[in-house]
């Protein structure tokens, strides 16, 4: 049987039906549940890593291209979503059009997603929570306590393990357990919290600009430590895209909670391009704020944990206090992306799990909360072994190339279809079909060749190990396989 075997769609349609998920999420929630999930790391983090590492003050123009990318790759899944209303994201939506193989890796590099961005944020939480310790004189967690093995101070104390990281991963793993809708409500509120802590920092730090430090606007090509393509100018300008992308993850974590949505060939679409452009907005504003008060170089060194907390404690005289609630909004709104992500990777494991591609495990629902508990069990002590015992920056740039991957196959499946199954019903369609497709796979293509060889090499190995799963277990448990066979 051809590994290329498609699952029809009406058999999806069907499964959408069923009384597994609760539907309790309208177009509100998948809105919140969007900005839950973009605003986080990616802002508070990323653009003072993509600043410092590849773009200076064009980072800006980094965040743009980025966003131009997800843009096109956030109206497939908007058709997708509107058509398919089932759990699974990308993955459910290449079983349709593409074939089971082509799912699996799909699904394989959601993993990266999902699972690697809740260890990032958790590792990101840990280092604001050091700030918020040290900012109230209770002192910091101590260095070995809060970082990796993989990492060493200035002073030489090597990390051990990132107990704050682990914290913060049980909690919300439990509340996740508890169920979707409080899940929801506990997002809601975080969203409003860190979203006007975000207009408030792009309001009063406005003030504190200095023209200087956007000049040069992008890294000249002979600053030392940025000799290559990717670490100045234009190729700067990418690699920082590439960097700050991981900011943009969020959007299509709405398509994952499909299942669960009241009416979603209306809200799915509303819920992943209203996020995409609400986020892209605050995202140009605060990132043209925070290099205009503080110098790109910072980044690179004293400001590279907490950058924020450190531009407001370093150039915002008489803001403590803005540094102070920040850093606190900035926990919450890391908490709120953690839990969006750990739902995003729960929910494509169950759907997975009900195909057969993984064990039964997954897909378990508990007896009263109606949640994918073991599922959830299961992937804190995954994630956690990730964010206890591996650096921020490499989880992050994992991430990005999961997520980059997964848009590249969306984008194309949309092509796909319209091909095969032009007469399915479209409640969203996405516009200037193959144009808007193809812009969007030669974007989120490039952005993920603008990204370190040793990440790409460590991505290969992740889908090596992808590749042995599925012939030694997938592909002969496959529920559709059995199905065509009998």
């Amino acid at each position: 049987m051809s590994l290329f075997i498609k699952k029809p769609l009406s058999q999806l349609l069907g499964q959408s039906g069923e009384n597994t998920l609760k539907r309790t999420l309208g177009p509100g929630n998948l809105v919140a549940l969007g900005i839950g999930a973009i605003i986080g790391a990616g802002l508070f983090v990323r653009t003072a890593a993509a600043a410092g590492e590849a773009a200076g003050p064009a980072v800006v123009l980094s965040f743009v291209i980025a966003a131009v990318g997800c843009a096109f790759a956030g109206l497939c899944y908007a058709e997708f979503a509107s058509m398919i209303p089932v759990a699974g994201s990308a993955y459910t939506y290449a079983y349709v059009t593409m074939g089971e193989f082509v799912a699996w890796i799909i699904g394989w590099a959601l993993v990266l997603e999902y699972a690697l961005a809740a260890a990032t944020v958790s590792i990101a939480w840990s280092e604001y929570l050091n700030n918020l310790l040290v900012s109230f004189d209770f002192g910091a967690v101590p260095y070995q306590w809060c970082h990796s093995p993989l990492e060493t101070s200035a002073d030489g104390v090597s990390g051990i393990i990132n107990l704050p990281a682990l914290f913060i991963l049980l909690i919300l793993s439990l509340i996740l357990i508890k169920g979707t809708q409080e899940s929801a409500v506990f997002n809601a509120i975080i969203v409003v919290v860190k979203v006007s802590i975000v207009l408030i920092f792009i309001a009063l730090g406005w003030q504190f600009i200095n023209p200087v430090n956007y000049d040069p606007f992008m890294i000249p090509a002979n600053t030392p430590g940025h000799e290559g393509f990717r670490e100045h100018g234009w190729g700067g300008v990418l690699g920082g895209a590439a960097i700050v992308f991981f900011a943009f993850i969020g959007f299509d974590a709405v398509s994952t909670a499909a299942q669960e949505a009241k009416n979603p060939k209306r809200d799915m679409p509303i819920g992943i391009l209203g996020s995409l452009v609400v986020c892209t907005i605050l995202y140009v504003l605060f990132a043209h704020v925070l290099t205009g008060i503080a110098n790109w170089e910072e980044f690179k060194t004293a400001g590279k944990e907490a950058s924020v907390a450190y531009a407001i404690q370093t150039y915002m005289h008489g803001y403590g206090w803005l540094g102070k609630a920040i850093t606190i909004a900035i926990l919450a709104g890391f908490s709120s992306v953690i839990l969006v992500m750990l739902l995003g990777q729960s929910r494509v494991f169950y759907t997975m799990s009900k195909d057969g591609l993984i064990p039964k495990v997954f897909s378990d629902l508990h007896p009263t909360f109606r949640t994918p508990y073991k599922s959830n069990m299961i992937l804190f002590v995954f994630v956690g072994i990730f964010a206890g015992f591996i650096p921020g920056s490499m989880a992050g740039d994992l991430t990005s190339i999961g997520t980059l991957f997964a848009f590249v196959m969306v984008c194309a499946g949309v092509w796909v279809m319209r091909k095969k199954d032009p007469n399915a019903v479209r409640p969203f369609k996405t516009p200037l079909v193959p144009i808007v497709p193809f812009l969007g796979m030669l974007i989120c293509t490039a952005m993920i060749l603008s990204l370190p060889a040793e990440t790409l090499l460590m991505a290969l190995g992740w889908m090596i190990v992808g590749l042995f799963i599925y012939f030694g277990y997938s592909k002969a448990n496959s529920v559709l396989r059995k199905v065509r066979s009998n």
